[in-house]
């Protein structure tokens, strides 16, 4: 069998896919994962909440 000219790329473009592919499936499965397998841990949060100035009382006005 002879070698076509542009054999060679589309092999290379087949394998870049399935390495981003790979690539994808292994950051899915570790999303995944970190939703369903940890467990969150609840804790308190306290922030603080300043006072509202009082307006300026203008009995004249």
């Amino acid at each position: 069998m002879a070698r076509r000219k542009g054999g060679r790329s589309m092999g290379l473009l087949l394998r870049v896919l399935i390495g981003m592919a790979i690539v994808a499936g292994l950051v899915y499965g570790g999303l995944y994962a970190l939703g369903n397998l940890v467990e969150p841990e609840p804790r308190d949060i306290v922030v603080p909440v300043p006072m509202p100035r009082a307006a300026p009382v203008n009995p004249g006005g």
